[in-house]
């Protein structure tokens, strides 16, 4: 069998029913754009460690990132595992690939004057659509997350935020839609208790809505991800700062917490990490200027 055939079978008979939307849509894609040119036309048996082992290098080279490149490792492996169970192939060969090393990308957040810049903008507009940024700025959600909320979501009175949907873009029929799912992990569905300082504008971003979404834009369905961070694009443009991915209000998020003094523990439990390492690891170096605040206070003890 040609392994192209097999893998499309793979994708809809294994994958489909059986992972998240995002997930087999994610493969497809891989599989459409790297996978069937270059392995799709040769014998499933005749996936040699050397040919697998090439292919790998060669996307590599085309300058495809260590994180995708292993996605497409995992596809590979994953889908020769299951041809192996099923009969389709003797052996398989992709648990001998190996893999390009992932280098950990840096934190980027926003500094405190451009954060100030941010909120001073949201909160002369009081335009509802933006507070969807000042909660990410207070609460670390992800903008999955954040476009799957719903009010009812949204306790008021105890200023708890229940996060347990995530969505994203899917390019279905020669158009976006929104798809709303599970979050990331089960460690991301967690409850959030905001500042109260905040609570005051989503009141007043809740009596103007008359969308189930917090995020609505005059959608019935909630705001896309990619119309929600184009605004956030034209938005930083605006006020003469940086172009940051919108994950990095995430990132800004946990960097001014950990600087106010809020335990890793808390913080993890709050960014829906499996664990506290998870958390240290990724903001530990985050955190010169603090650590300079710090050390200089440790220096006052000199005469």
């Amino acid at each position: 069998m040609k392994y192209g055939e097999w893998v499309r079978s793979w994708l809809e008979y294994k994958i489909r029913p059986t992972t998240k939307q995002w997930t087999y849509n994610r493969y497809e894609i891989l599989e459409k754009r790297h996978i069937l040119p270059e392995l799709g036309e040769m014998d499933i048996d005749d996936l040699t460690p050397f040919i697998l082992q090439k292919f790998i290098v060669a996307l590599s080279e085309k300058g495809l990132s260590a994180s995708t490149v292993n996605i497409i490792i995992s596809v590979l492996k994953n889908s020769l595992d299951s041809a192996v169970r099923f009969g389709v192939a003797e052996t398989q060969y992709a648990d001998k690939i190996i893999r390009p090393k992932s280098v950990e990308k840096q934190v980027v957040c926003f500094t405190k004057e451009e954060q100030k810049k941010i909120e001073t903008y949201i909160l002369e507009k009081r335009t509802p659509r933006l507070y969807g940024i000042m909660l990410c700025l207070y609460s670390g959600i992800r903008l999955g997350e954040l476009l799957a909320l719903k009010w009812e979501d949204l306790n008021l009175s105890d200023g708890l935020l229940t996060v347990s949907k995530s969505c994203h873009d899917s390019w279905e029929n020669g158009v976006y839609t929104k798809v709303t799912g599970t979050p990331k992990t089960p460690s991301s569905v967690r409850l959030i208790p905001l500042p109260f300082r905040l609570l005051p504008y989503l009141a007043d971003a809740r009596s103007k809505s008359d969308s189930q979404y917090i995020v609505s834009h005059d959608c019935p369905q909630g705001e896309k991800v990619r119309s929600y961070q184009k605004m956030f694009e034209t938005l930083l443009k605006r006020l003469h700062i940086e172009h940051k991915g919108f994950h990095s209000l995430r990132h800004t998020f946990a960097t001014r917490a950990l600087e106010c003094g809020m335990d890793v523990k808390s913080l993890s439990e709050i960014l829906g990490h499996k664990n506290p390492t998870v958390t240290l690891n990724r903001y530990v170096h985050s955190l010169l200027e603090h650590k300079q605040n710090m050390m200089n206070r440790l220096g006052e003890m000199l005469p």
